[in-house]
């Protein structure tokens, strides 16, 4: 038998929503009212996994709660989940184990055959039962935003569980998925271990923003076929084949590590292999040599983000992760120049905006650890942008590949990354390459790169920029400026008023701020931000 560290979250195998949601329900009024502090008790708890795949967790000194996992490993049945306690199964040891564990993603019931394709809607719209079920979801959504994120706690996320497995048993696949993003973020924001709480609301805000707005038009009898969203796995009809982008490190709640494999098809839909496990920043970066866990398939992260392959049997879900399923084969594919790729032009992995944003841009100066630029439109010169580093850790190689950049001012990049949240001006970049036709003025790397340096991974040096690229410092953008105080657009004051609803609730969000008279300024400001986001969100590639 092995134990885990005692005062760490027990490592619990995932849990179905629908039967977190059945214990909780099974509380008298009395012990729903202790299940928060009993959850955050479980952080001091050790939790046993025996050789059977068995785990327990000791509450106190009568009580012990055995999960005994499928073979999924995912504790998908109320009679997986027992207690030696005289109240089981409607006791709090219980129902406070289920809800330390994680959400388990839904999967189809056992023999269902996957879908070659995503479920539509129905061009007369939701039948009343689908509405019946959106009502019930935008219910418990809306007491989650009245609640607010941190105070929001097991009883909230119990009753969104509950509403979502109804959602699904409707058909509303999409609602469903948005409705298990917004319980994660409950989960995370209530970590009783404090390193994962709610610290920029991006995420939750835009969960929340998607779970309202998709049962809102559902319970409105909204025809848009959209809004029911993937039926869960599908398979696709014929072989899938797929070109490599980029890595992307990937670092998590738990200690989690490993790394993120972009890829795009021939349509321009975009497409993921993830290797996550826990060993945080270390893991993520030897991930990216790592092997690539899809069955048969002999290459690794690094070699596959410059070629490709070629998928047959492939298992693809909602968000484009490719799935390790039984029946599926790979074979290594040659890749394709950045310069060939066209994914903003396309991309539709799911209905959703594409993962990653890419444009050019010329370097003008460094700014700390990241790097002022202007963004090329094609017309010349645009609106200025700060690269940042994606990740921090001395383990990755973001930071030192930015500040090798910024070095450089008049260097032409081609960027591939993610648009802050948070500050619309702020890119952070994954990789980077040379920029088609710029001449001595941009990067030169190595063949075997296929002109991409992934920044988390590869080492940018002396060898790969010209002698002639660095050029005299242009005056600086008017960047500073206009970003150093987003609270000043009036748009960044409705989304801080959004944020601190979602964060702190109806009554932290009573009394909005005033804007005063500087409506003028902060109209111009926002005119501003917008017209850089625009900029980045456009993309390069579909031009």
């Amino acid at each position: 038998m092995t134990r885990s560290r005692p005062g760490t979250a027990p490592s619990l195998p995932p849990v179905a929503p629908e039967v977190f949601a059945a214990a909780v329900e099974g509380l008298s009024t009395r012990l729903r009212r202790r299940l928060d502090a009993a959850v955050e008790s479980l952080a001091a708890t050790s939790a046993d996994a025996a050789e059977d795949g068995t785990y327990g967790i000791r509450c106190g000194e009568d009580a012990l709660v055995t999960l005994a996992p499928g073979p999924s490993g995912t504790i998908t049945s109320p009679d997986q989940a027992r207690c030696t306690c005289l109240l089981s199964p409607r006791c709090l040891h219980r129902a406070a184990a289920l809800g330390a564990a994680p959400v388990a993603d839904p999967a189809p019931p056992a023999g269902t055959a996957l879908p070659t394709a995503p479920v539509a809607l129905p061009a007369r719209g939701p039948s009343a039962g689908q509405v019946r079920a959106a009502e019930g979801l935008w219910t418990a959504a809306a007491a989650v935003l009245a609640a607010g994120i941190t105070a929001a706690g097991a009883v909230a996320r119990a009753e969104l569980l509950r509403a979502a497995h109804t959602a699904r048993l409707a058909g509303l696949h999409r609602a469903e998925g948005a409705a298990l993003d917004v319980v994660r973020h409950l989960r995370d924001a209530r970590d009783p271990q404090g390193a994962h709480r709610v610290q920029r609301p991006a995420g939750p805000v835009a969960a929340l923003r998607e779970l309202l707005l998709v049962t809102h038009r559902l319970k409105a009898a909204d025809p848009d076929p959209g809004l029911i969203g993937a039926a869960h796995h599908h398979r696709p009809d014929g072989p899938l084949r797929l070109h490599g982008v980029c890595r992307e490190p990937v670092t998590g709640p738990g200690a989690l590590g490993g790394v993120l494999t972009h890829l795009v098809d021939d349509a321009g839909r975009w497409y993921t292999l993830r290797d996550v496990a826990p060993g945080g920043p270390e893991r993520a970066r030897r991930a990216g040599t790592a092997h690539v866990a899809l069955r048969s398939f002999l290459s690794d992260h690094e070699r596959l983000s410059r070629g490709g392959l070629v998928v047959t049997g492939a298992v693809v879900a909602p968000d484009g992760r490719l799935l390790a399923e039984p029946g599926v084969r790979a074979t290594f594919a040659a890749g394709r120049p950045w310069a060939g790729f066209a994914p903003a032009a396309a991309a539709d992995r799911t209905g959703d905006a594409p993962p990653l944003t890419g444009c050019d841009v010329e370097i003008v100066a460094a700014d700390g650890e990241g790097v002022l630029a202007r963004i090329d439109t094609g017309d010349g010169p645009g609106p200025a942008v700060r690269l940042a580093p994606a990740h921090r850790h001395p383990a990755l190689a973001h930071t030192a590949n930015l500040r090798r950049l910024g070095a450089c001012p008049g260097l032409r990049v081609r960027v591939l990354g993610r648009v802050d949240p948070d500050r619309v001006t702020t890119l952070r970049p994954l990789a980077v390459g040379p920029v088609p036709g710029a001449g001595a003025a941009t990067l030169r790397l190595p063949d075997e790169w296929r002109d991409r340096a992934d920044l988390g991974y590869d080492r940018l040096c002396d060898a790969h920029f010209t002698a002639a690229a660095p050029g005299p410092a242009p005056s600086p953008p008017p960047l500073a400026a206009a970003d150093a105080s987003p609270v000043d657009s009036p748009l960044r004051r409705v989304r801080d008023l959004v944020e601190l609803a979602v964060t702190g609730g109806r009554r932290a969000a009573a009394e909005p701020a005033r804007d005063g008279d500087r409506g003028a300024q902060w109209l111009a400001t926002a005119v501003y931000l917008n017209g850089t986001e625009a900029a980045l969100r456009r993309g390069l590639w579909n031009r």
